[in-house]
């Protein structure tokens, strides 16, 4: 679940944890958090993840403050991404919880959110920021999506985790490649 959380966060970062408290509170005892986390699942909690994700996400939709959201979404990713894994993970000790907490939460928080952040800004220069908004509902949507599936379907959401990591370890490796060609020769 964590895993699955923590790729949702690379796409929004308050989301995926709004999507927890909320789902913890109503759920009660079938989602299970770490015993000193316990106060995801209130209603300040809650209402805080709430505020911020709206604040987000319609921050996303303002030309030029989408591309400076960019330049802090992937450390608050990381951040995001660290503590879903954390949170989730109950039967280890603390030391493990939080070191494959940031390796895996952080990692795949941060691999995510780099893409989209140059996906957002091949978008802004290639369409004037015009394509952005496709952009921005695309990762909302699947944050939200794979917030959900990683709270009903745990397991499927961490083989979406994986798939998306290896599809942007990938995407980096054409875009690095690419531009080291254009470098080369630019006239490519």
């Amino acid at each position: 679940m964590g895993v699955g959380l923590a790729a949702a966060s690379g796409f929004r970062v308050f989301l995926p944890l709004f999507i927890l408290s909320l789902a913890t509170k109503l759920t009660g005892n079938y989602i299970e958090i770490d015993q000193d986390l316990q106060w995801v699942g209130s209603w300040p909690a809650i209402i805080t993840l709430g505020i911020a994700m709206i604040i987000e996400i319609g921050a996303y939709y303002v030309p030029v403050i989408d591309n400076m959201l960019d330049t802090i979404s992937v450390p608050l990713a990381a951040v995001a991404g660290t503590f879903a894994v954390g949170a989730t993970l109950t039967e280890m000790n603390e030391v493990a919880t939080w070191a494959l907490a940031i390796i895996a939460g952080g990692g795949t928080a941060a691999a995510i959110s780099t893409t989209t952040a140059t996906a957002r800004a091949i978008s802004t220069t290639t369409t004037g920021g015009i394509g952005n908004f496709l952009v921005n509902t695309g990762e909302t949507l699947g944050s939200l999506f794979l917030s959900i599936i990683a709270i009903v379907i745990a397991p499927l959401a961490f083989i979406i985790a994986i798939i998306l990591v290896i599809t942007v370890i990938r995407v980096w490796k054409k875009v690095k490649k690419r531009a080291e060609i254009l470098l080369e020769n630019p006239n490519s």
